[in-house]
């Protein structure tokens, strides 16, 4: 479970981007993240990642305010949150088996990044879970030369293997043909109901959270102004969102 009190974000010598963010996360919820451009949602998937640094309030992960950990417990809370990029970085002359083994920054040591050297039960758990995101046929094949739903599902299976138990995700569908954009998110819902793994994810466009999502959070100038269960959004809601 995690629970995020009172998340302020201000950039140094500039205006608050999150004011006083509060919710709650719980194993298997599926959040779609909404609001107009600017008005935080980059920020707030950053911050849940500790890919920034919090101005103020509480990170409360299974009762422990990470926050206040240690660098040691800090850095494994890291490795646990895995944050997808709009467009995932893979090494593009590497193959997408090798991307997934070897791991994103803050997921691998460097040295495994820079050598690329494996064990063969990292081997077998990457093709496992390649063969799951139902690209096996594309293991061997370079990232440069993926989809981009593709390479997204790559780093889903990156960021499984790895051992991420939350996934904040932002604009995964962003440029995606309808079919490639099904797939992802369909992906992403079947790790909540049947991993129990926390997606937040931003979704531009309302139908996509709607249809996907268990829980809509809007925010509007870095506030959050909307907190909707398993519904379709109402006119008045989808007018707090808008600048």
């Amino acid at each position: 479970m995690l629970r995020i009190q009172k998340l302020t974000k201000r950039i140094p010598g500039g205006p608050k981007i999150l004011k006083n963010i509060t919710f709650d996360a719980f194993e298997g919820d599926f959040i779609a993240v909404m609001g107009e451009s600017g008005s935080g949602k980059s920020m707030l998937l950053k911050c849940l990642a500790l890919q920034e640094e919090w101005t103020s309030g509480h990170y409360m992960v299974d009762g422990k305010d990470v926050l206040k950990e240690g660098f040691m417990a800090k850095l494994k809370h890291k490795r646990q949150v895995a944050y997808l990029e709009e467009k995932p970085f893979l090494y593009p002359e590497k193959t997408g088996l090798k991307n997934v083994i070897i791991g994103a920054v803050g997921q691998t040591p460097a040295w495994r990044r820079w050598t690329g050297m494996v064990r063969n039960d990292d081997y077998m758990g990457a093709m496992d879970l390649i063969e799951k995101r139902g690209l096996l046929d594309k293991a061997h094949t370079k990232a440069k030369n993926l989809s981009g739903g593709e390479r997204q599902r790559m780093a889903i299976a990156r960021a499984l293997v790895h051992g991420a138990k939350v996934l904040v995700a932002d604009e995964p569908v962003s440029g995606l043909d309808p079919h490639a954009a099904d797939a992802v998110l369909g992906e992403l819902k079947s790790l909540c109901k049947e991993q129990g793994i926390i997606v937040i994810a931003v979704l531009h466009q309302g139908e996509w959270a709607e249809r996907y999502a268990d829980r809509i959070l809007g925010l509007n100038g870095g506030e959050l102004v909307l907190d909707v269960y398993g519904r379709r959004l109402t006119q008045r809601e989808k007018l707090l969102l808008e600048q």
